[in-house]
């Protein structure tokens, strides 16, 4: 439950396919502790997912409602024909546990090599997703437009112009959530008013800027489900077109980060003219990276819907969320937790 001393901060969440179920942990855990209030979500993919569901549930129930939605959604994912019955675990995984994960990446190449042969506009002429079914049965987006409780920005892909196009609560509804989670090998581009888009997490993973502008909070959590390192070089096929993934759905991240990262040595080293010092904003970085929670997982566990699989995600998530509140939660508003040259950036010959 909320309390007096609770602090408003911003929540910027990552996609990352069924991996998504740990950024819902992350969440449920932050709302049951209730020393937080979520000022502004931003979010893009399986995050748009989370962030819409979550601010419905906070906006006509609280903390406990938003819980509740959470879980109710990702138990209706585990439950539709959204499935992959290929990577359901089964009594013998657990006595020979190589045999899931050979499971996981066979199911895996195969889906890619289909993919890549045949588009979505193909093999699901009709354009039938089980998901916008789930989206709409979890949440009524007519009421979400009144949820004041948190501000909610979602972005998408312009496939026409590769813009990304930011949505905000108001214009959200379940199509906008679709496109922000349009996966272009497996989904036709998802259409909103006229325009098609595709994955948000191309141009926005999460998208930060609509936050820069939005300064009732000066700090951000961003949950980050795509690694951003890994120690052993891919050699594999599937590895390195996993590598690939991660990099591209880190990349507009990051280009983020070098940004604010330069606004911050502006702002330290008094190097902006007095008339412009109120247009910039000192913000203070946190993240939770889910590297070190999920390392133990392939690529292709990005698609299982298993409920067993969901809430062990959601387990870890809770775990990493209970360890970086509790060492975290003093210097929330004071200062940042995490640095982000040291995080986020390769040392450079000019020191920036």
């Amino acid at each position: 439950m909320p309390n007096s001393n609770s602090k408003r901060i911003d929540i910027a969440l990552q996609g990352g396919g069924s991996h998504g179920a740990f950024a819902w942990g992350v969440l449920d855990y932050l709302l049951e502790d209730g020393r937080l209030q979520f000022a502004s979500i931003t979010a893009a993919s399986a995050g748009a997912m989370n962030a819409t569901v979550m601010t419905y549930g906070l906006g006509t129930g609280g903390p406990a409602q938003g819980r509740a939605c959470l879980e109710n959604f990702w138990r209706d994912v585990s439950q539709s024909q959204f499935s992959f019955d290929a990577l359901k675990p089964s009594i013998l995984d657990d006595m020979f546990p190589h045999i899931q994960e050979a499971k996981e990446w066979m199911s895996y190449l195969m889906m890619g090599s289909f993919t890549h042969a045949v588009s979505p506009y193909q093999f699901n002429p009709m354009n039938i997703n089980p998901l916008k079914d789930i989206l709409l049965k979890n949440v009524d987006f007519d009421i979400l437009h009144e949820c004041n409780t948190s501000k909610l920005y979602i972005s998408a892909t312009n496939v026409r112009t590769c813009k990304a196009k930011v949505f905000s609560r108001e214009e959200v509804t379940a199509d906008v959530v679709m496109a922000s989670a349009c996966l272009p090998n497996l989904y036709q581009a998802v259409e909103v008013n006229g325009e098609f888009y595709w994955d948000g997490g191309f141009t926005g993973n999460p998208p930060l800027w609509p936050l820069f502008y939005d300064r009732e909070s000066r700090d951000v959590l961003v949950i980050m489900l795509n690694p951003l390192e890994r120690q052993e070089i891919p050699k594999t096929a599937a590895e390195i077109h996993n590598r690939m993934n991660e990099i591209s759905f880190n990349s507009s991240l990051l280009k983020e980060m070098r940004a604010v990262s330069f606004v911050q040595k502006l702002i330290h080293k008094d190097m902006l003219k007095e008339e412009f010092r109120d247009h910039y904003v000192d913000m203070l970085f946190h993240n939770i990276r889910a590297d070190q929670y999920l390392q133990d997982l392939s690529v292709a566990t990005k698609y299982s819907t298993d409920w067993k699989f969901l809430t062990t995600l959601r387990d870890r998530g809770r775990n990493s969320a209970k360890d970086w509140l509790n060492k975290s939660y003093d210097k929330i508003g004071i200062e940042s937790t995490v640095s982000l040259r040291d995080e986020f950036f390769e040392a450079s010959p000019g020191g920036d």
